[in-house]
């Protein structure tokens, strides 16, 4: 039985179900695991500023793709509350809050950023491939305020990524380490926005640590 969740947020544009098939072609398997439930949400179609206003599954919106520019606030916190809808549906599942990670890729993993550190600062992790959080983020606001342990965060960025800089993500895993945040950043060399098979195990593995089998035995 599955005592453990990991949700896993994709990119612009894509559905749960392409993420599930993208990582299935990287790995060529699915990415499973005996006591844990992987979940791949789709993001509702909206307006997307970046793309000219065009309707795009997106997590939220944007005023452009820079760390420079103030977040958009309002498309971030309906988000949150609906994936939060989503976590709470897994706890009447049964699924302790402490055995749930969440994460994504680009976008993605920006979501999880602010819904776990803004939010649900009692979830096992969180991890961000190829993310950033803008320079004034309401994430590094929450935690300047905050007091008690925060999940872990797994970090990983391509140093060849042409529409995430891998500076970006640099500086956002040196703000969330200042604000008490235990993180790890891996830099893959010559990796641009894309997932590479080393780093999707390296995620597995941290996941395994981070939700180890041995508490299903106590269920």
């Amino acid at each position: 039985r599955n005592n453990s969740c990991c949700t896993l947020l994709c990119d612009t544009g894509d559905t749960g179900q392409g993420a599930r098939a993208w990582i299935k072609q990287i790995l060529n398997q699915d990415m499973a695991f005996q006591h844990i439930k992987v979940i791949y949400p789709t993001a509702p179609a909206r307006p997307y500023t970046p793309m000219k206003g065009a309707f795009s599954t997106v997590w939220f919106d944007r005023y452009k793709i820079s760390n420079d520019c103030p977040e958009h606030i309002e498309s971030i916190d309906s988000m949150c509350r609906g994936l939060t809808d989503l976590i709470n549906d897994e706890i009447k599942n049964g699924i302790a809050k402490n055995r749930i990670l969440i994460g994504g890729f680009s976008m993605g993993g920006g979501m999880a950023m602010h819904l776990a550190y803004r939010f649900h600062q009692d979830l096992a992790g969180v991890f961000a491939l190829s993310s950033f959080l803008n320079k004034d983020s309401a994430v590094y606001q929450a935690l300047k305020r905050n007091e008690g342990v925060l999940p872990e965060l797994f970090q990983c960025h391509g140093t060849a990524d042409e529409l995430v800089l891998y500076s970006w993500g640099e500086e956002t895993n040196k703000m969330l380490k200042s604000l008490g945040v235990s993180t790890s950043l891996h830099t893959f060399p010559k990796l641009n926005h894309e997932l590479s098979r080393t780093e999707i195990e390296k995620l597995k593995n941290w996941i395994v640590k981070k939700l180890p089998v041995e508490a299903a035995k106590t269920n």
